[in-house]
């Protein structure tokens, strides 16, 4: 879920591997049954204590994903776009720490994203918020 709270969009730093210390967007994995808007919800209060009102579908990303024992899988990230409302991020669940950062900065190389496909994900912000 990408969650813009003025010029901001509010990122994790990750609590565990894989990746653990990278930045990465708020989300995880669909439970069985679970609708993608639903799971979107879910991770984002899990990780950061935080409800959103209404969404916007934002779009989806090809990537892929590393399991000890098993390798690597594809994955399909699927995003919504929600403006925060009230409260203060809480790190919880997967999340190290939870912090704002300006959509503007978002190019610079000294950010280590979690996940490949989140240069694009940024690009697109950009083109939708610049």
């Amino acid at each position: 879920m990408l969650v813009l709270k003025g010029p901001s969009v509010l990122l994790l730093k990750r609590g565990h591997r894989p990746r653990r210390g990278w930045l990465d967007i708020p989300g995880g994995f669909l439970e069985a049954g679970e609708a993608i808007e639903s799971a979107a919800r879910r991770e984002l209060y899990e990780e950061t204590a935080l409800e959103v009102g209404r969404v916007d579908w934002f779009g989806f990303y090809w990537d892929r994903y590393y399991i000890r024992g098993f390798g690597y899988f594809p994955t399909m990230n699927f995003y919504y776009l929600a403006r925060w409302r009230s409260g203060e991020p809480k790190a919880g669940d997967d999340a190290a720490s939870a912090l704002w950062v300006p959509v503007a900065s978002l190019g610079r190389s000294s950010r280590r994203f979690a996940w490949k496909h989140m240069h694009d994900v940024f690009r697109d912000l950009k083109k939708g918020v610049g």
